[in-house]
């Protein structure tokens, strides 16, 4: 029996690129600053950035964590809906 493919998250790879160079960070920087040093490399973002490999949850998790940007709304779970206040 094979095995059912999990769908990939919508436009993580993006989600990933843009949540960095918001940060005006490199590659090298980002590891930094989601403390793997000794668990990525920069060839692991760039892979994560154009899609060609996804990261683990514990990476997605820090990513989160690092960036105050929901995990749901990274593998589009869940979406963000901006709401404005209008006064009547």
């Amino acid at each position: 029996m094979g095995k059912i493919p999990r769908p990939k998250p919508a436009r993580l790879p993006e989600k990933l690129l843009q949540i960095r160079a918001s940060l005006g960070l490199s590659q090298n920087e980002m590891i930094r600053r989601l403390g793997l040093s000794e668990e990525l490399y920069q060839g692991s973002i760039s892979d994560y950035e154009l899609g060609t490999r996804e990261p683990p949850l514990p990476i997605l998790l820090k990513y989160g964590q690092v960036t105050g940007v929901c995990v749901g709304v990274l593998t589009a779970i869940l979406t963000c809906v901006r709401v404005s206040s209008h006064n009547a």
